[in-house]
């Protein structure tokens, strides 16, 4: 039975009639492109079986990167003054409260770490002869939907599609072979990070909602013209100067929040705590790196570098916490 993968790729899936194997046997062969829909020409049974075996494959593909290190490692140099580190991908679940010791409430953003990899190492010779860049990707999608040329992308690395990938810029003694996998635990509680998103897209908007502005008065004389801006040029010079506050669109744009304090890091379900709000809606997918702010660099030295191993000595607890978070399963009043 011919089959399409994606809407590029002829692919051939078959089920054999007679097998002594109990689990059915499939057959992808490439061929050229074509504008047919992956599952076109294939049944609900068909169609249900390739979803689970590549699911299977991708979470095998997964398992087997715990520790890139031991096939042909790549060497692991200490950290030095202006290092700079890999980032991650996170998908951002919501915000929660959190009190501190003294009684305080704050307000953090869950920020989850879903099948973070490294895809692509390139040296500062092919980039700018200054830092070196590595290709990150984050949360596992469906390999049916991507093209050819993407997919051979992600087998170089061996690692499954992903649906988000960005760049980072990193030193010399910070490179990572691609293939690791990072986890939340490459940050720790106490640092800054900065959070960089796409803010939720408003569409067009006044000046009112997209600038704040008070609109004109509500009655003596004004018609039609109470959430309207304004004059927007004076006689001399008769002319709209440019970057004058205009309605548009607004939001759908990528922004940065800087210097935001971890608060508490969970290694199980690798969830990074950060103090406030973050760009984007809800199950978006954010970028999360060591602050570029000078005065919140401190401590850079005592992170794990070039990032945190799963299998390595290092052994963490389920939970990390600041050292002034309170933790419910303290006493919250203590009698002298």
């Amino acid at each position: 039975m011919a089959a399409v993968l994606s809407r590029r790729v002829l692919c051939a899936a078959r089920w054999p009639l007679v097998t002594d194997s109990p689990v059915p046997t499939l057959l992808l062969v490439r061929g050229k492109k074509t504008a047919t829909w992956w599952d076109e020409h294939l049944s609900e049974e068909n169609k249900d079986f390739m979803k689970h075996m590549a699911r299977v494959e991708y979470d095998a593909m997964t398992a087997s990167k715990l520790n890139p290190l031991k096939d042909e490692p790549w060497p692991i140099k200490p950290w030095a003054p202006g290092s700079s580190r890999v980032g991650l991908i996170a998908v951002k679940l919501g915000m929660v409260p959190l009190w501190t010791k003294s009684g305080e409430k704050h307000a953090v953003t869950m920020l989850q770490v879903q099948d973070c990899h490294v895809i692509k190492y390139t040296p500062k010779e092919e980039y700018n002869n200054k830092c070196a860049l590595l290709t990150v990707g984050g949360k596992n999608v469906s390999p049916f939907h991507k093209s050819e040329e993407v997919m051979e992308f992600y087998s170089e690395a061996g690692v499954p599609p992903k649906q988000k990938i960005s760049k980072f810029k990193v030193s010399d003694n910070a490179i990572l072979k691609p293939g690791t996998p990072l986890y939340a635990a490459h940050f720790r509680p106490g640092q800054y990070v900065d959070v960089t998103a796409k803010t939720i897209g408003k569409g067009f908007q006044g000046v009112m909602k997209r600038w704040g502005y008070s609109g004109q008065p509500a009655s003596h004389g004004q018609t039609k013209t109470h959430r309207r801006p304004g004059a927007i040029a004076a006689g001399n010079p008769a002319r709209v100067f440019p970057g004058t506050k205009m309605p548009g669109l607004l939001g759908n744009v990528y922004r940065t929040s800087y210097a935001l304090k971890v608060w508490r890091i969970n290694t199980t379900k690798n969830i990074i705590y950060v103090k406030g709000s973050v760009p984007g809606h809800t199950n978006c997918l954010v970028k999360v790196t060591d602050t570029t702010l000078a005065v919140r660099q401190q401590g850079f030295e005592n992170l794990p570098f070039p990032t945190f191993f799963a299998d390595g000595d290092e052994e963490l607890p389920e939970d990390l916490y600041d050292e002034e978070v309170f933790q419910f399963s303290e006493p919250s009043v203590n009698y002298s």
